[in-house]
């Protein structure tokens, strides 16, 4: 068994052995050496100007660019969407996270001062019955002014950064009040008489 196998083994790293042969015969005399050029292996082809060609469109081709063409608009909003929108989201992430750390070890005070808060709430829901904007604005005030007593600095804050946000909002509607009354039907015709009486008298 061991003669076959190194028979075999060794036929097999023969035939893996590659080796040159060179025979002559005695009656071949040398003649003049021969360049690259002349073998016929390894003629040059001649010299000849490439131009590119550009190739023709196919139907898949020509659709892909018209689906592109159309896709192109929705494409350009949906990354201006995420650019708006990720920024947002990461905030509420963070806020989620800063959140959950805080109620998970909180200060000692912290329960006392959010039972007076919500107690505030439940009683402007007591105190606001009959009108929506009482239950709106009784549950909301008395909440806020809960908070303002426990939390000072952040009340400033919120109010100074709610009043700049009302001033904006009465500025832009005064603005666009402004707008409609000097571009009502009434103030074109007394427009319209003016210019025409001047033309007359001229």
């Amino acid at each position: 068994m061991y003669k076959v196998a190194g028979v075999a083994g060794l036929s097999g790293t023969l035939g893996l052995i590659s080796a040159s042969v060179l025979a002559a015969a005695a009656d071949d005399k040398p003649s003049s050496t021969l360049s690259v050029d002349e073998l016929s292996l390894y003629t040059r082809p001649p010299q000849q100007k490439i131009q590119y060609v550009e190739p023709e469109k196919g139907s898949v081709e020509e659709s892909i660019s018209s689906l592109r063409t159309l896709v192109e608009p929705y494409a350009s909003w949906c990354q201006g969407v995420y650019g708006t929108v990720k920024p947002k989201v990461d905030g509420t992430v963070q806020f989620g996270q800063n959140s959950y750390a805080y109620l998970k070890d909180p200060p000692p005070e912290f329960y006392p001062r959010a039972g007076v808060i919500g107690f505030a709430g439940i009683l402007g829901l007591f105190l606001g019955r009959g009108s929506r904007l009482k239950r709106l604005i009784y549950p909301t005030g008395l909440m806020a002014v809960g908070a303002s007593m426990y939390y000072p600095k952040e009340a400033v804050t919120v109010a100074k950064n709610t009043g700049d946000s009302i001033y904006d909002l009465a500025l832009q509607a005064y603005v666009a009040v402004e707008k409609l009354i000097k571009d009502t039907p009434a103030s074109k015709k007394v427009q319209a008489e003016k210019s025409s009486s001047g033309e007359t008298k001229a």
